[in-house]
């Protein structure tokens, strides 16, 4: 079966405390929202201690267009994709010219030619490199990425696949937006790049293998999540329902997709979840009947970085790997859920 051979993250260089994201809030939302001290344990309960961004705050608070926000997006996506492909080609023991596919996925920057023709020159890859750039998956973007690289390695199983994820989600920050749905944001969105080898059964490399995929799609909850896109930017759309809609169909839509395979969800002993939030996790907790234990990656990649979006579950996998390996036997759940609204999911073989 095809195989993940390699991930490797990368943040960009400004790392801001949870504590002063909370005075970021308090200078942008005090003087437009009544009461906001009852608000502000979005931030202190989010789960979260540190996150990264391409732009200082001050760069963030001020106004800034679609246009120069696109900019600076291709300039520092291009930079931290180059940087998390070279590590996990390294990683890998590849060169640039063992890669046959590239795979780039992003939701939160705009740029034609995509990013993935432009980490072609940079990296040097070969000019008959196939690619596919993949926008607008939010959150499940990553996991999905995965499963067309999962899909393309089944028929070409001497393929090397290199899947590229990249966020710039405090770009969508809109100054003068004071809605909750973007304090929300505020308290959980940061900035990450990651990238993953995935290798066909004709290659040379140990890794996870990669066994079924399966995905999801919530017919009428366009309004989920999302972006509403605005001269100014990229406006963020969240549902309080989330959670709620965790609670409700996680049990079902994984149970259903184990039992393909002859599984159960006690069976697994990986979960491999996008951390889109504490509350989010909560309910996965609840609803798949884990122990607090059994999300600790998804949980303390939450800590540690925030929601990066589709570059998430990707450090969670990578955090994985680095702390348990491979060849251990058994079975994980890769998953995440994202606009449309929808879910993406990969099982895996530990």
């Amino acid at each position: 079966m095809p195989s993940i051979q390699a991930v490797v993250s990368a943040v960009p260089a400004h790392r801001v405390a949870q504590e002063e994201a909370i005075d970021f809030a308090r200078r942008m939302f005090g003087e437009h929202i009544r009461n906001l001290d009852r608000l502000l344990p979005l931030f202190t309960n989010a789960g979260i201690e540190t996150r990264y961004f391409a732009a200082p705050p001050e760069w963030l608070s001020e106004d800034h267009n679609l246009a120069e926000k696109s900019a600076l997006y291709v300039r520092e996506a291009t930079k931290l994709s180059a940087e998390a492909a070279t590590k996990a080609m390294a990683k890998a023991n590849l060169k640039p010219a063992d890669i046959d596919y590239i795979i780039y996925v992003n939701t939160t920057g705009l740029a034609t030619p995509s990013i993935d023709a432009r980490l072609i020159n940079q990296l040097g890859l070969r000019q008959d490199v196939r690619r596919t750039p993949i926008w607008g998956l939010g959150c499940a973007g990553g996991a999905a990425g995965l499963s067309h690289a999962y899909h393309y390695a089944l028929a070409h199983p001497e393929a090397r696949i290199l899947v590229i994820t990249t966020e710039l989600c405090g770009l969508t920050f809109l100054p003068r937006d004071r809605t909750k749905s973007n304090l929300v944001a505020t308290a959980l969105f940061g900035d990450g790049s990651a990238a993953a080898i995935i290798g066909g059964d004709n290659t040379e490399g140990e890794g996870l293998q990669m066994l079924a995929t399966r995905s999801r799609f919530f017919p009428d909850s366009e309004d989920v999540m999302g972006w509403t896109v605005l001269q100014e930017g990229l406006q963020v759309v969240f549902a309080q329902r989330i959670p709620h809609i965790v609670a409700e169909t996680a049990a079902d839509d994984i149970g259903a997709f184990l039992a393909e395979h002859d599984l159960k969800i006690a069976d697994l002993e990986a979960f491999l979840l996008h951390p889109g939030g504490a509350k989010v996790l909560q309910a996965y907790e609840d609803a798949l009947a884990l122990e607090p234990a059994q999300l600790d990656w998804p949980r303390n990649i939450l800590r540690d970085y925030g929601n990066m979006s589709s570059a998430t579950v990707l450090f969670v996998l990578e955090r994985y790997l680095a702390e348990r390996g491979t060849g251990h036997g058994g079975h994980g759940l890769i998953t995440a859920l994202g606009p449309g609204f929808c879910s993406e999911s990969l099982l895996v073989g530990l």
